[in-house]
């Protein structure tokens, strides 16, 4: 069973859409048994970086989310919550990532909201994919790059596209989005 974790972000239900696609299981939640005993979770986002943190935080899920064992996917605002520093609203997220979180310089196009390939693929996630594989982005704010990187991403300037730390996964893109590299790095996730 895949448990999305249910607050206060959009987006959970077409992540949902997506993982049945594959035949998956899932339910969306913020039962603490039920994520805890979940096979994979996957924590997407879309929203406000300090008020969705404060939801996190009335429910407790802050603390749930850095202790599970199983793989942990987390989504656009999913994975700039799991890393620390955010300027937007002044936010301190979860720190799974050591890696500050930034907004687009003011003087260009934002959000950065598209297609954009992504290159430097290292991880398990993008068995199977080449690299410049275009995926679909929405986002004004942007993990920096990190050692943690798994893919890279140039827009404006090169940021970090997707992170692995342990068992914690995470991508500034919408792999639901993303036509078939999307359902492939899902697919991925889910033999993890």
């Amino acid at each position: 069973m895949i448990a999305i974790i249910k607050y206060n972000g959009g987006n959970v239900n077409s992540v949902q859409n997506a993982v049945s696609r594959l035949n998956a299981d899932s339910i969306i939640t913020d039962d603490f048994d039920t994520i805890r005993n979940a096979d994979r979770v996957i924590f997407p986002g879309v929203g406000e970086a300090s008020s969705t943190m404060e939801n996190l935080k009335e429910k407790g899920l802050d603390l749930l989310i850095p202790s599970l064992r199983q793989p942990v996917l987390g989504i656009c605002l999913g994975m700039q919550l799991m890393c620390g520093d955010n300027e937007e609203g002044n936010t301190i997220g979860m720190g799974i990532f050591d890696i500050r979180v930034r907004k687009f310089p003011a003087k260009d196009i934002v959000p950065h909201m598209g297609w954009n390939t992504v290159s430097q693929l290292r991880s398990d996630l993008f068995s199977g994919i080449e690299d410049n594989s275009d995926v679909y982005f929405v986002h004004s704010y942007y993990c920096e790059q990190s050692e943690f990187a798994t893919s890279v991403c140039d827009y404006i300037l090169p940021f970090s596209a997707s992170l692995q730390k342990d068992n914690f996964y995470a991508m500034q893109f919408h792999p639901e989005k993303s036509g078939t590299v999307g359902n492939r790095l899902l697919e991925n996730f889910l033999k993890l």
